[in-house]
């Protein structure tokens, strides 16, 4: 192999990356990479051969190999410059015990549905810990396996990263990159407080999606004429229903607080929808239902981010850390959504985080919430023409 097959293209935020894992999430995670940029090095490693076969054969990756293969060595320890984990939380510890191995000294970032475990490998068994920013797409399919992955699977979703005070700025502004580079969006969140989010809005939802179908199941004849009566709605509600049972165990058992105190304030909900049902209160049951209806309707059919009022905002970073932790966390918080970061380093000790907004969220709120910080703040119209990412 030649050196100067790992080269990439210039504005490849990482030149050879590493993916382990082919499964759905990770082989289409190739294949986005391969999609944006063409040159970029891409190696895979799965335990299941015939993934690897398969990305190789589709062009998603330039390698692939079992992770007892000396290839897989050798690239972490003197070509990769991003690791993504994109295996079962079970199998991320032997994984960063090869990284420690190999004296892996770029990023390293992943795809797993829940943190607390993840982080507290990464503290114990790393050496060093700040390499590491917590990942997560929110995307997925009912359909599991490298055969079920595509290039646009990323398109659009939300990407969640949870940087801390010890994350290197440059690292996350080239993480950043890599995302918005596939279409889809980052949304920043502290560590603390992304298993209980993400409990919320996709642990819970597959569950009530399961309850749902043994619920209907509870009911079928054996003609099984209910189920040729279900309607494009209930469809829809339990697609995910379909997932792998032994996937969703493990995530639920992971993420176990933070999903049975969701599923307990589920109950809580259906008991209040009972409750008002059985004692005739149509007011109070039209309430809740407009309750629900009126934050459905809020919610954006599609991420489609204006070009033509962007806003740039740029942030001295002078004698304080944890600032791209901070001030992401900030913007997400607010609903507005960064196309992109620059981080311009005046001197050794001096740096100006420069971002790019579009024109969703509460940009006013996001100065008021940065200036209460402590933040000199300064906010300036930008022509889409200024701004190479934008077309």
């Amino acid at each position: 192999m030649q050196d100067n097959a790992y080269e990439s293209e210039k504005s490849a935020p990482f030149n050879a990356v590493v993916i382990v894992g082919l499964g759905l999430i990770g082989a289409s995670l190739a294949a986005a990479l391969r999609k944006a940029w063409h040159q970029m090095y891409l190696l895979g490693v799965d335990v299941d051969g015939r993934a690897c076969v398969l990305a190789k054969e589709r062009g998603w990756v330039n390698e692939a190999c079992r992770p007892d293969d000396a290839l897989f060595t050798e690239f972490l320890a003197n070509k990769a410059d991003l690791v993504v984990l994109a295996t079962p939380v079970a199998a991320v510890d032997d994984y960063m015990h090869m990284l420690a191995e190999a004296n892996y000294e770029g990023v390293l970032t992943d795809t797993v549905s829940t943190k607390s475990h993840m982080i507290e490998a990464a503290n114990s068994i790393l050496p060093n810990p700040s390499i590491y920013i917590p990942g997560h797409p929110m995307a997925g399919s009912e359909k599991a396996g490298v055969d079920a992955a595509r290039s646009d699977l990323y398109e659009g979703i939300n990407w969640i990263l949870c940087p801390d005070e010890n994350t290197d700025p440059d690292a996350f502004q080239q993480l950043h990159e890599l995302i918005c580079g596939m279409n889809a969006r980052v949304v920043s969140l502290p560590r603390e407080d992304h298993d209980n989010a993400v409990a919320i809005v996709s642990h819970v939802p597959h569950m009530v999606a399961s309850a749902l179908m043994q619920l209907a199941l509870a009911h079928v004849d054996e003609s099984r004429s209910l189920m040729r009566l279900a309607a494009g709605g209930f469809k829809d509600t339990t697609r995910v229903a379909a997932g792998s049972p032994a996937l969703w165990c493990g995530i639920a058992f992971d993420n176990a607080d933070a999903l049975a105190n969701g599923l307990a304030e589920m109950t809580d909900i259906l008991a209040n929808l009972r409750s008002a049902l059985v004692d005739g209160d149509k007011v109070g049951f039209t309430r809740m239902l407009a309750c629900a209806s009126d934050a459905r309707r809020e919610l954006p059919a599609a991420w489609v981010p204006g070009s033509d009022r962007l806003v740039e905002v740029r942030i001295p970073m002078v004698n304080r850390t944890g600032v791209v932790a901070e001030v992401t966390t900030i913007a997400s918080s607010v609903g507005c959504n960064i196309q992109s970061i620059e981080i311009d380093h005046v001197s050794e000790g001096n740096a100006v985080l420069s971002l790019v907004l579009t024109d969703e969220g509460d940009i006013g709120q996001m100065s008021y919430k940065l200036v209460s910080a402590g933040y000199s703040v300064s906010f300036s119209p930008l022509s889409p023409k200024e701004h190479s990412h934008v077309e």
